[in-house]
């Protein structure tokens, strides 16, 4: 399983990404982290309190979890925007890469809870854009899409199909590379490839 947001299979740009391995897949299983994480990559260096203010927790929970993540390497100080008043953070990486088909032996409970984080990120930010959708000018409206689709593939045709998406995700101006060209505006594509577990055949027999 993979969650496009705060995970993907495979780097779409030459921007860096990081590999999570068990000590950064613990240090990431937290909401908290995987919000906070998010939200350095989506709009750039912040503050503790800028950040407890934008996902509603108090400036002493924020800092805790920075404090946290730029120990696991995901996060470091912005040494060009900070004072002695406040720390300012930025992101250390655009991606993260996770092998979830293997870490969920080793690292089971590690895994559940980091999935489960991700998905609470795109459930939030799919509600908030629900929430700013009528304020949105109309050509950005039209823009806005929420389709799902039920398909019956094969494990090799699933893995073709994510893989394809991501070639096609590739070509487009990736957010967080410096490019801010007039006329653009930041666009969430968050993509899910779930396997059904009351559909998905065992293999065995």
């Amino acid at each position: 399983m993979t969650a496009p947001e705060e995970d993907r299979p495979a780097p779409p740009s030459a921007f860096p990404t990081v590999a999570l391995d068990a000590k950064g897949l613990r240090a990431l299983a937290h909401p908290v982290r995987v919000q906070l994480l998010g939200t350095l990559r989506r709009f750039g260096s912040s503050t503790a309190t800028a950040l407890a203010q934008r996902l509603g927790v108090s400036s002493g929970t924020a800092s805790y979890h920075l404090r946290q993540l730029a120990g696991a390497g995901f996060v470091v100080e912005d040494s060009e925007r900070g004072n002695n008043r406040e720390r300012w953070w930025r992101a250390a990486h655009v991606g993260t890469l996770f092998d979830s088909s293997t870490y969920v032996e080793q690292e089971p409970e590690a895994t559940f809870l980091y999935h489960q984080a991700v998905a609470a990120a795109h459930a939030r930010r799919m509600q908030d854009a629900v929430n700013e959708y009528a304020t949105l000018p109309a050509a950005w409206r039209e823009v806005s899409d929420m389709s799902d689709y039920s398909l019956r593939l094969t494990p090799e045709e699933a893995l073709r199909l994510g893989a394809e998406v991501r070639e096609v995700i590739a070509r487009y101006r990736q957010a967080g590379t410096g490019e801010s060209p007039e006329g653009t505006g930041r666009v969430s594509m968050i993509v899910h490839v779930i396997p059904e577990a009351d559909e998905t055949p065992s293999g065995e027999g």
